[in-house]
């Protein structure tokens, strides 16, 4: 009787670890979440709300929290794993990684060689978030015009400074881009991407994806992406709390503030630029650019393509907008998801 029984859980543990089309879909999901993602301007938040998982997804980032450490604590391995909803984030993971994986190299390249034209798209598609954002605005008052006149005017000062023109090398800038980065993927409109952008790192980032796909692996590659990865952590575990109380609490203002700081960012990713680097210089992430003013600006073909290139990137984000019509953009934070499981059974 009892080789039955122990027959029997083991087949309900090799049943319940079966992968399934449930946990391959939550793979597809993911894949569409990290295309989005390293994409600055398209918010992997914005692509969750389409595919229905914004909340879920949310709700088990907030529970990385004190009662998951002291349930890990007690090995109580089963109530932790329900906690976070470990099976959905983990085949949500792979899918992520794999989404970023295939389009980081491309974006890499397309910086490099096509500086002009993807800074263009850039442009269309944060220009086109930050109007997605002022949407989510419920009601414009002075005091909203003034928080959204603040981040702007914050935001151009923050992205005009030498320090974001020339970005520290050492890790633990590379650190405090992970914990700042991590939070725009709780927001929708706000794109984790476009942070690393503005930082001065994103090129670095997607450089590591490109000669990771490559098989060139260095120390300095593994050691930048485990401190980002842990910076990575450390937002979520930090700030995915605070962002969501500040978002069900004070979402107008929130969002007002948001909407001010992508507007005031734009000024760093001004398609009409020239190549002004020292000479000898050759690797991107020590080449120099200066904004050409509108005014000086040739209007001929390609200046007509660049034109082009940001209303189509733009565009594109109206439709995930319009895809995302009735859908909620921030889950209220509910009481009992604050409230200790009742049960915690070892």
């Amino acid at each position: 009787m009892t080789g039955t029984t122990e027959m029997a859980e083991r087949t309900d543990e090799a049943t319940r670890f079966r992968v399934t089309g449930g946990d391959l879909a939550q793979v597809a999901r993911g894949v569409l979440m990290g295309g989005a993602d390293i994409i600055p301007g398209v918010s992997g938040g914005t692509v969750a709300l389409i595919l229905g998982i914004y909340e879920r997804l949310v709700t088990s980032i907030s529970h990385f929290d004190a009662t998951l450490v002291r349930m890990l604590a007690e090995r109580n391995w089963h109530a932790a794993a329900s906690r976070i909803n470990l099976r959905f984030l983990a085949f949500l993971g792979v899918g992520i990684g794999v989404g970023v994986a295939a389009l980081g190299s491309l974006m890499h390249g397309l910086l490099e060689n096509y500086y002009q034209f993807t800074m263009a798209a850039f442009f269309g598609l944060i220009a086109a978030s930050a109007l997605l954002v002022a949407r989510m605005v419920e009601r414009w008052n002075v005091a909203a015009v003034i928080a959204m006149a603040l981040g702007a005017l914050f935001a151009f000062w923050l992205v005009r400074q030498p320090a974001l023109q020339q970005p520290p090398e050492g890790l633990g800038y590379v650190f405090l881009c992970g914990v700042i980065a991590i939070c725009a993927m709780i927001l929708p409109g706000i794109s984790g991407s476009f942070i690393l952008l503005i930082m001065g790192k994103y090129h670095d980032i997607t450089g590591i994806i490109k000669e990771t796909l490559k098989l060139h692996i260095t120390l300095e590659s593994i050691s930048t992406v485990a401190v980002f990865g842990a910076g990575c952590v450390l937002g979520l575990i930090g700030f995915s709390k605070c962002l969501r109380w500040l978002l069900a609490r004070h979402e107008s203002m929130t969002m007002a503030v948001l909407c001010g700081f992508m507007v005031g960012s734009l000024w760093k990713i001004w398609p009409f630029q020239r190549d002004v680097s020292p000479e000898g210089v050759t690797e991107f992430k020590h080449r120099v650019f200066e904004h050409i003013p509108l005014s000086e600006v040739a209007i001929d073909g390609r200046f007509w393509l660049t034109v082009a290139i940001a209303v189509v990137a733009g565009g594109l984000v109206q439709l995930l907008d319009y895809l995302t019509a009735g859908h909620e953009h921030v889950p209220p934070l509910k009481e009992e998801e604050e409230a200790e499981p009742s049960g915690t059974a070892s």
